[in-house]
């Protein structure tokens, strides 16, 4: 599929097109660039990243995908597999090959074929996630592109901005472009940039046959944000020796460490009975869930921790008299903190229960993943840094504070570490990415694919 700049965006213009526009400008794409082949001329390979993967991103966050936590089905929502039909139709339009959807599960694959000749090439997996975060709405995202951005404000409405002084990352990306929601949304960078990114690269690689490639295969899967993107995925008819989900943030990051993860849910029983005859009796579960939430330590919660320090992270808390109920995140990059952590939280529930009563407290800890330093072996990391460095990216090494993908497949024998998209501000409405931090990973991407055929993997 041919993307051409076809139409200027300005600071702050709404770049949202309907179906049938995108395909006047798919069919007028390809007439202008089969005219600019036949009088020799050619793209430049900036222009043509650029273009592409703005124009997929500005579609791809205009689906709802969010996850649902509270779902046991796969996908736990029926709108990411719409979206992965979406996806299914737009690899066969750019010419790939073995392309699959799993509608049980919703997971696209697909391949792009090697076109060396050159045999004990590894095979290169590439993955991205098509779910946005269940702790803020995807619905009716506008996008907005915030075209030579001059350090200044940002005012996605009237009562939200981005500010440099709030997030001074912003400063990194003057005269760039931006794009935002319009802040009554998050953005879905988180993953919809890196399904944006592969499809790209993947787009660019068919067009320029003349680039050497081993077989590349491609996945996008559905609920990594609720901890459950590979429960379904066949690593070994994936067919990859090693792979990298494309799911970063600032331009430069490569990723090989990341959290251990556990979420903490508490059930809370109380006793209800009339207010004005309560004493000795009642027992309130709302107040019960409080003063659970002020045992934890306060210091070590997302907003006061950074780098290797873990935290707990309440994510909900609802209730009344009778029931409440808890949710926290536990989340640390060594075993024995994890085990450390799930000890206290276990502790805490006994002691409210001996204070209230048996089972007025229930605990329910669920694993969710694990680091995958100790599963990724260092000649891949050598790898990417020497990709990143032929694309002109300098490989900046920092952990995870989170979870991929990646760390999951890891253990299931894929090896998987991450490769950064671009995006800030994740999971809530200051969202932002830029442009050319994306055009960057599409270039990193394609110098990875066309760096294979020369890369001697030593299978353990």
């Amino acid at each position: 599929m041919c993307y051409i700049a076809l139409q200027k965006y300005g600071k702050g213009d709404l770049l949202m097109k309907s179906k049938n526009t995108r395909l006047i400008y798919w069919i007028m794409s390809c007439v202008l660039a089969a005219a600019l082949v036949l009088c020799g001329s050619c793209h430049s390979y900036a222009a043509d990243v650029k273009t592409a993967v703005l124009e997929r991103f500005l579609e791809y966050v205009t689906h709802d995908t969010q996850s649902d936590v509270n779902s046991d089905t796969a996908p736990s929502t029926d709108k990411q597999l719409e979206f992965a039909k979406l996806l299914y139709q737009e690899c066969i339009a750019i010419g790939l090959s073995d392309v699959e959807l799993n509608e049980e599960f919703g997971i696209v694959t697909a391949t792009l074929p090697s076109n060396t000749g050159k045999t004990g090439v590894p095979v290169l997996g590439l993955l991205a996630h098509m779910d946005t975060s269940y702790e803020f709405t995807g619905r009716d995202v506008v996008p907005r592109v915030w075209d030579n951005y001059d350090g200044g404000v940002i005012k996605l409405n009237e009562e939200i901005e981005l500010s440099p002084d709030e997030f001074p990352d912003l400063k990194n990306y003057i005269g760039q472009t931006i794009i935002t929601a319009s802040g009554d949304t998050l953005l879905g960078a988180d993953d919809k940039a890196g399904i944006a990114v592969i499809l790209t690269a993947m787009e660019y690689l068919l067009q320029h046959p003349e680039i050497p490639r081993g077989k590349i295969r491609i996945a996008f899967t559905p609920d990594e944000e609720i901890g459950r993107g590979t429960e379904n995925f066949d690593v070994e008819a994936f067919g990859a020796d090693f792979a990298f989900t494309v799911d970063g943030g600032a331009l430069g990051e490569l990723q090989f460490e990341n959290f251990y993860a556990t979420r903490a849910s508490f059930e809370i029983t109380g006793k209800s009975v009339h207010p004005g005859h309560a004493k000795g009796i009642m027992i309130n579960a709302a107040l019960i869930a409080a003063e659970i939430a002020s045992a934890f330590p306060p210091g070590e919660i997302p907003a006061k921790t950074e780098g290797y320090e873990g935290f707990f992270h309440l994510t909900g808390i609802e209730g009344d008299i009778e029931k409440s109920k808890m949710s926290y995140l536990i989340r640390c990059f060594d075993k024995e903190e994890l085990d450390a952590r799930k000890k206290f939280v276990e502790d805490l529930a006994d002691s409210f229960n001996e204070k209230y009563g048996e089972n007025t407290v229930k605990l329910d800890l669920a694993d969710q993943y694990s680091n995958m330093k100790e599963q990724v072996d260092p000649q891949i990391i050598e790898f990417a840094k020497s990709a990143f460095s032929a694309a002109g990216v300098e490989p900046v090494i920092i952990p995870i504070r989170g979870g991929t993908d990646g760390a999951r497949l890891s253990y299931m024998g894929l090896p998987c570490p991450n490769i950064f998209t671009g995006a800030h501000n994740l999971h809530g409405p200051y969202e932002f990415i830029p442009l050319e931090s994306m055009e960057k990973s599409v270039q990193v991407v394609i110098s990875l694919c066309g760096r294979l055929p020369e890369f001697d993997f030593k299978t353990n």
